[in-house]
């Protein structure tokens, strides 16, 4: 005769009693899980509204910057032009201009004007290749808004940056612009290589 065989648990411990409390370990498993998820969620929301902050901060600080360089700049640009046989008496800071009906539209930081000249400064915390094109850009929408309404005036190209690499100002100075650095507590306007770019 074959002998059935059988577990032996250790006392009052039954096969239902084990199923039952693997089965409750496996619930808590789950519900732990989840809580983990949220959690990670939780965390991920935290982590993207501290980047957000951070960014306003950051963006702050850089408008700052740029107040702060545009306002060391601006009130001795037209004599240290003057120096360098270029005389604007005119000059307005933050020039808008806007012709909707030929879809051109500009700001610029600093335009400076004589009756056969003008001059587009652009104030930058950091001048980098990107914001020398724009520029650039920004000056021949100017030729073309002078062209459309007979300003047969001469256009030139200035930028200012509190930091810029040796590249940047090799660039801007290729291009045609003058740049304008700090040097101490006055700045330096260096003139472009060759003549100065005409638009």
């Amino acid at each position: 005769m074959a002998k059935t065989e059988t577990t032996d648990y250790p006392r009052g411990l039954t096969f239902e009693k084990v199923w039952a409390a693997l089965m409750e370990d496996r619930k808590q498993m789950r519900e732990d899980r989840e809580q983990m998820k949220e959690d990670r969620e939780k965390m991920r929301e935290e982590m993207r509204e501290n980047a957000e902050k951070i960014n306003k901060q950051i963006g702050s600080l850089t408008n700052l910057f740029g107040d702060f360089t545009l306002g060391m700049v601006a009130p001795k640009l037209r004599e240290k032009f003057a120096d360098l046989g270029l005389v604007f008496p005119k000059s307005y800071l933050n020039a808008v201009l806007e012709d909707r009906p030929n879809r051109i539209s500009f700001e610029t930081d600093i335009l400076l004007e004589n009756g056969d000249t003008a001059m587009l400064v652009e104030v930058k915390t950091k001048l980098t290749k990107e914001r020398l094109y724009s520029h650039i850009e920004r000056l021949e929408k100017m030729r073309r808004y002078a062209d459309l309404h007979g300003d047969k005036r001469t256009f030139l190209g200035a930028v200012a940056g509190f930091a810029i690499t040796d590249k940047v100002r090799e660039s801007a100075l290729k291009e045609g612009f003058y740049v304008i650095e700090p040097d101490g507590e006055n700045f330096v306007i260096t003139s472009p290589q060759g003549k100065a770019k005409e638009w």
